[in-house]
């Protein structure tokens, strides 16, 4: 949590900003930070018989797969794929899927897949099985706009032919269940307008409802966490120094545990700096016996056209080496090739 509150103490700004560091309210275009450009030469018939060759050569010519489809944006992704199965009479992902293995095969179909696919591929597989995955819930559900949340529930149920909500319900419960299911609703506000009054009512009515009370109304923790944008939230963080005694997220380790502690502490460090929260995502997934490469595809395949530049900043700045570095210590082999180009490296 170090960084986190280093974070914090940093921010004096009131004005929302975007990932440019700019103000927000002027409107101006949004940079672009992530790591993976379109291919100015692209041509998907060409790269469809590039790859149905990589395929059937001996032993599989996985350099070649590497090369294309990590260099081309996941919209060109969706055209090779087309005129993979146009020109071959096959589906490319399933003969991906006979002809690679291992963490390399799951980076491969994880980027022939869409955006919203791959978030709803994601939070089926961490509600299989016996046992459920929560961070990964909170990760997907507490980072995604309205919009993407909209589009993943969409693809979820054309894939599995049910709705997300009935899943979170059959796996989830109490506190955390309602946390996720009020994320599901897309209707959280994205207005960059700060509301003052709203911002101190709200600090007022988390420090009641925790730290000035005996027990924790967690309602009240959920309600405002999970619907105020995530400019609002900074403003009510910056409020509730001034009637807490302690900073909103020390409040929440203190007066919340489990897997509602880390929904909520998801959002909180979203709103502050969420290129650091994957940033951090990707620490631990590397950290200690055994590396997460779930959680190490997951992040640097959906952030490799959003902000990957951006977190690859912040990893370097929060654990003194880059991530490629880390990459590089943690992983080997193709997997580790396709990674490394997704990060940018050539």
């Amino acid at each position: 949590m170090a960084f986190f509150q280093k974070l914090i103490k940093k921010f004096t700004d009131d004005k929302p900003k975007d990932d440019s560091g700019k103000d927000s309210s002027k409107g101006s275009a949004q940079p672009y930070f992530g790591t993976i450009k379109p291919d100015p030469n692209f041509n998907a018939s060409r790269d469809a018989a590039a790859l149905q060759k990589a395929i059937e050569t001996k032993g599989v010519d996985e350099n070649a797969i590497t090369e294309i489809l990590a260099r081309r944006t996941n919209a060109q992704r969706q055209e090779i794929k087309a005129a993979y199965e146009r020109d071959t009479g096959k589906n490319l992902p399933n003969t991906l899927k006979s002809a690679l293995k291992s963490s390399y095969e799951d980076v491969v179909l994880a980027l022939l897949m869409t955006p919203a696919q791959f978030d709803a591929h994601e939070l089926r597989q961490a509600m299989k099985g016996l046992t459920t995955k929560e961070k990964v819930l909170c990760e997907i559900l507490g980072t995604r706009s309205n919009q993407e949340i909209r589009l993943i529930k969409t693809a979820f149920k054309e894939a599995y032919g049910e709705e997300l909500e009935h899943d979170i319900k059959g796996d989830t419960s109490g506190d955390f269940k309602t946390a996720l299911l009020a994320l599901c609703k897309a209707t959280r506000s994205e207005d960059s307008n700060i509301d003052d009054g709203l911002a101190k009512s709200d600090a007022k009515a988390l420090f009641e409802a925790g730290e000035k009370k005996l027990g924790t109304v967690s309602s009240v923790f959920i309600d405002i966490l999970t619907s105020r944008s995530e400019a609002q939230l900074c403003k009510i963080f910056k409020q509730y120094e001034k009637v807490g005694t302690q900073g909103l997220n020390n409040a929440i380790e203190h007066e919340l545990s489990g897997d509602i502690e880390d929904c909520l502490m998801t959002l909180v460090k979203a709103a502050w700096n969420k290129p650091a929260y994957f940033a951090e995502r990707l620490h631990l997934a590397m950290k200690g016996i055994g590396t997460n490469c779930n959680t190490l595809t997951r992040i640097l395949v959906s952030r490799s056209e959003k902000d990957l530049l951006k977190i690859k900043q912040e990893y370097k700045r929060m654990y003194g080496k880059t991530l490629q570095e880390a990459i590089l210590a943690e992983t080997k082999g193709d997997y580790e090739k396709i990674l490394l180009l997704l990060c940018g490296e050539n």
